[in-house]
């Protein structure tokens, strides 16, 4: 093994820095994954009505190169620097001035603190590449549910077959509480979801959080579920109602519980073990 894995500051680093140009890809997953399944919705829309689909520019993860949304000028690997090419443009287009969102930075450095946390906490080894997909996925969901309140299977599915395979070996835990905990995590808030329907003739949530909970449940187990529906169910409520009171969210308006979930999830990954020993030692 190299030396620089064996030393922890010194992979939580390598960590961060992956983490850090990570953050920029993320960037382009969470702009352009929802208008790349908007426009299969649309193709498909147009084959059930017998049309013919639409020619279309080639549009996914890659193509066309990233742009300013203002100007159309090319953003050269020099301005695409995470981080650094924000600070040195002072946050705007060297083109045509226009700014530039702060969401950029703000993803790269999440990205990279979580990375390096991840590194430091897991050191070398299978547990640390897992934790690094689970919260690089994470991250990604958070800021398209926010944007468009879409959990997309693309992620959430792939997210969940993947926390079953790190948990073959039992990188996390057995796999049988991963099997468990997937198929828990989604049944609790489907449950949830046709409790409030029957009740209410509304949807309280979306699928898409049924599926992100069970992914959470397939990498870490069906005893790290209650403690993660808490925490998301703790924080949501409190950021609903401080909306409501303090920004004028209209109580109609649907608020997306996938950030909370997210976090949660990432809390649970870190520190779910040690939180609930704590807690059941209190009782």
């Amino acid at each position: 093994m190299p030396e620089l894995f064996q030393a922890p500051l010194a992979f939580a680093a390598l960590c961060g820095l992956t983490g850090l140009f990570i953050g920029s890809f993320l960037n382009v997953v969470i702009h352009r994954l929802p208008r790349m399944m908007e426009r299969e919705w649309q193709a498909q829309a147009a084959e059930m009505r017998g049309e013919d689909p639409q020619p279309q520019d080639r549009f996914n993860l890659a193509t066309p190169r990233s742009r300013c949304p203002h100007c159309g000028h090319l953003i050269t690997a020099l301005e695409n620097i995470p981080v650094v090419s924000y600070v040195l443009l002072r946050g705007r287009c060297r083109h045509c001035g226009a700014g530039i969102s702060r969401r950029y930075p703000v993803v790269e450095l999440i990205s990279a603190a979580l990375s390096a946390y991840a590194g430091w906490h897991f050191g070398y080894g299978l547990a640390t590449a897992g934790a690094l997909l689970f919260i690089w996925t994470m991250i990604a969901l958070t800021f398209i549910d926010l944007d468009t309140q879409l959990l997309p299977d693309n992620l959430t599915l792939p997210l969940l077959w993947a926390g079953l395979l790190f948990n073959i070996g039992g990188t996390y835990i057995e796999l049988s509480e991963a099997v468990i905990g997937a198929m828990a995590g989604y049944l609790s808030l489907w449950s949830v979801y046709w409790l409030f329907k029957l009740a209410t003739g509304k949807e309280g949530m979306g699928y898409g959080d049924f599926k992100l909970l069970g992914a959470i449940g397939a990498w870490l187990g069906w005893q790290m579920l209650p403690l993660t529906i808490l925490l998301s169910s703790l924080v949501g409520a409190v950021v609903g109602v401080s909306l409501i009171v303090f920004a004028r969210h209209g109580r109609n308006v649907p608020i997306p519980f996938g950030p909370y979930l997210a976090a949660a999830g990432i809390i649970a990954l870190f520190w779910g073990p040690a939180i609930t020993s704590a807690y059941l030692g209190g009782l």
